[in-house]
């Protein structure tokens, strides 16, 4: 049991509250500020590459994986102590923002880019060797994310073509991939796109409910299906939209309840109003009354608590203990997506090889 989990299920929950806005109260107002003493806090790993990581997949507190830039597919079984280049030996200079694992032997990962760069591997032992169970034949097509509803099924989207997104399916661990009909899918809205920021533009919960999440356009929307992909619902959200700013990630805690955390991505422009909450499984959406302060690419639900996530961004981490209504920072270092496990076990990664275990 990690420190976290300890902590959460000895002391009480206004307790565990307690820490988390005192340790947020002594956070240094310095560039080069990474933790707050006493509180929660992401314990580095060294990965030994520079790598962006936008793929992040939790298994345990041993186990996790990693995929980013270049080609670059890490795995540690060691809770960080160590990673392992397990990338396919084809992969050099694809750009990898997704992975799903559902063990220390098997994951699915997905390369983004136009056409061919847009491609689904997967490996069943460790890494050793990959199946190319995809490779994108549309010039239209970018793939941005995927997510697996248990460790058979698992959706892809791409950006829109000719007018809506695209969802691709596996039925086999991502060994064969097939194009859904699209004639479930509302229409785009001019300019409408997904964010390739964290692997966490296309999120599920459960056996059937999956959620896409969108910006580019004149508003920002997050789209719905309970059905595994077949048909889709639409509905807006109060977070800016324009070519830099949407949703960018969306969590759910369960069929209901979720967060949605954006903003504007280019360094040193504000980000207001860039999270929201949805207590009816995504028909709609209210702002939340206090935000993080700044952009977040990440999100995620640790399972310590009905009513505790995360979001993580390239300024910081933040931790809300109201269901996304009010956030508050306890880590400024740079991340770029996070995830945890049922159990609690949270991790994250990002920019410049980093990746990091949550520990109290």
């Amino acid at each position: 049991m990690t420190p976290m989990r300890a902590l959460a299920r000895n002391m009480s929950f206004a307790g565990l509250c307690a820490v988390v806005v005192a340790a947020s109260l002594a956070v240094p107002a310095t560039a080069g500020a990474e933790t707050a003493r006493g509180g929660p806090e992401w314990r580095l790993t060294p990965t030994g590459t520079d790598a962006r990581f936008r793929g992040l997949a939790a298994v345990s507190e041993r186990t996790a994986w990693l995929a980013g830039s270049g080609g670059t597919v890490l795995r540690t079984t060691n809770g960080g102590r160590t990673w392992q280049n397990v990338a396919p030996s084809d992969a050099t200079g694809l750009e990898f923002r997704d992975i799903e694992a559902f063990d220390a032997k098997r994951a699915v990962v997905l390369a983004i880019g136009e056409g061919e760069a847009s491609r689904a591997y997967s490996t069943s032992d460790g890494g050793r060797t990959w199946t190319l169970g995809f490779k994108n034949d549309d010039p239209k097509a970018f793939y941005d994310c995927m997510t697996f509803f248990d460790s058979r099924h698992g959706l892809a989207m791409s950006d829109p073509v000719d007018g809506r997104f695209r969802i691709i399916s596996t039925k086999d661990a991502g060994r064969t991939w097939r194009v859904l009909p699209s004639k479930g899918m509302p229409e785009a809205l001019p300019g409408e796109f997904a964010f390739a920021a964290s692997g966490q533009c296309l999120v599920s919960h459960g056996k059937k409910d999956v959620w896409l999440a969108t910006g580019g356009a004149s508003r920002s929307r997050v789209f719905h299906s309970g059905d595994r992909g077949r048909t889709w619902t639409v509905a807006d959200t109060p977070l800016p939209s324009s070519e830099t700013q949407g949703v960018f990630s969306v969590a759910f805690r369960d069929s209901r309840h979720g967060v949605a955390v954006g903003g504007d991505y280019r360094p040193g422009q504000p980000s207001p109003n860039a999270a929201a909450t949805t207590n009816d499984g995504g028909r709609t959406w209210q702002l939340a009354d206090r935000p993080p302060a700044e952009y977040r690419s990440g999100a995620a639900w640790p399972g310590w608590a009905r009513t505790v996530a995360l979001a993580v961004g390239p300024t910081g981490s933040d931790l809300t203990f109201t269901s996304g209504r009010t956030w508050t920072r306890f880590d400024t270092g740079s991340f770029d997506t996070v995830d945890c496990t049922p159990d609690g076990d949270c991790w994250a990664a990002g920019e410049k090889g980093r990746a990091a275990r949550l520990l109290v």
